[in-house]
């Protein structure tokens, strides 16, 4: 038996997506399981465990309709059986029909009935790993009990007794706030006193960190690593580090995935549906007196910059992290 698994777009749905993978093991133990992945994300690949081969795909490379279809093509040699596809895009179920594979299963959505042999209802108001899992025992019969989502990351001991925090986000709805990152920051520093904080972010997030970090105080105990980190390399960070302080973002499902300590900040987004889905070392922290949290915009139409994290609570945050750091 021979798998293909087109995995998500983005960071966290990645993440989210190892419990899928896992489930497959369970179910179709001795198969051969690939994947396909964007190529900005290709890194995360290797911590997944139990994969065969990875599929790079390059959207500069195969651009367009006519590129997802050359790629998926280029797997029909492969003969694979049965070819799950995650995201739910016209373009990825192209590339299933395209790949020549025996079963294609996905969700009914943007043509997915006609380019798939098995198309089912996506549902409603689940969160994303029960989602993707609900594919699974619908083109199965079968329940899966055992939800595991995990990446295995080597620590790194460069890390050690630091606090990792990020405070990007894609969508401006849930990134920090310059000043109110800036409060925190200097409210932590101050009461955590032998602990560094080391600052994360993709090389496009570089600016913002840098501007996040003038002239606070404490700053011989603040590292800027964004920019200077690849997916593995942030992922076995994560590992060795004491804790992670994060916004809604994929980098804290990837602290979850690892077995980090992580502390989610939540602004636009609904954590019922995409929170880190391991519960254990997991605390999500949320203004929550608002009466339109939580929402789902990218952008805050109310307030131009998201009341919601404007008004999250420094105490809280301190009490959560000092769990971590042995300051309870």
């Amino acid at each position: 038996m021979k798998i293909l698994i087109r995995l998500p777009n983005w960071l966290g749905d990645v993440v989210m997506s190892t419990a899928f993978i896992n489930a497959i093991r369970q179910l179709y133990p001795g198969a051969s399981i690939d994947v396909i992945i964007k190529k900005e994300l290709g890194g995360i690949a290797k911590l997944i465990p139990g994969l065969n081969h990875v599929h790079i795909f390059s959207k500069q490379e195969f651009s367009g309709l006519g590129g997802v279809y050359s790629f998926g093509k280029k797997l029909r040699s492969q003969r694979y059986d049965i070819y799950f596809n995650l995201p739910h895009s016209l373009s990825s179920f192209v590339m299933a029909w395209a790949s020549g594979a025996k079963q294609r299963v996905g969700f009914n959505k943007e043509g997915g009935f006609f380019l798939l042999t098995r198309s089912f209802k996506k549902p409603a108001n689940l969160h994303r790993v029960d989602e993707y899992i609900s594919l699974l025992e619908n083109s199965t019969g079968k329940s899966i009990t055992d939800k595991v989502v995990k990446l295995q990351a080597d620590p790194s001991a460069a890390i050690k007794d630091t606090v990792i925090i990020n405070f990007n986000s894609e969508a401006s709805s849930r990134r920090m706030p310059l000043d109110k990152g800036r409060s925190i920051i200097n409210a932590l520093t101050t009461s955590f006193k032998d602990v560094s904080f080391a600052f994360i972010g993709s090389p496009k997030e570089a600016v913002f960190v840098d501007e996040l970090l003038i002239n606070l105080d404490n700053a011989d105990r603040l590292q800027n690593l964004a920019g200077k980190t690849n997916l593995t390399g942030l992922a076995e960070l994560m590992a060795g580090s004491k804790a992670v302080l994060t916004t809604d973002s994929g980098p804290a499902h990837l602290a979850n995935a690892v077995g980090t300590p992580t502390i989610v900040l939540f602004g636009a987004g609904d954590e019922a549906n995409t929170a880190p889905y391991n519960k254990q070392e997991l605390t999500i922290i949320r203004y929550g007196k608002l009466i339109c949290e939580p929402c789902v915009r990218n952008t805050c139409k109310l307030y131009g910059i998201p009341k919601c994290m404007e008004m999250l609570d420094e105490i809280k945050i301190i009490n959560a992290l000092s769990l971590h750091l042995n300051y309870a």
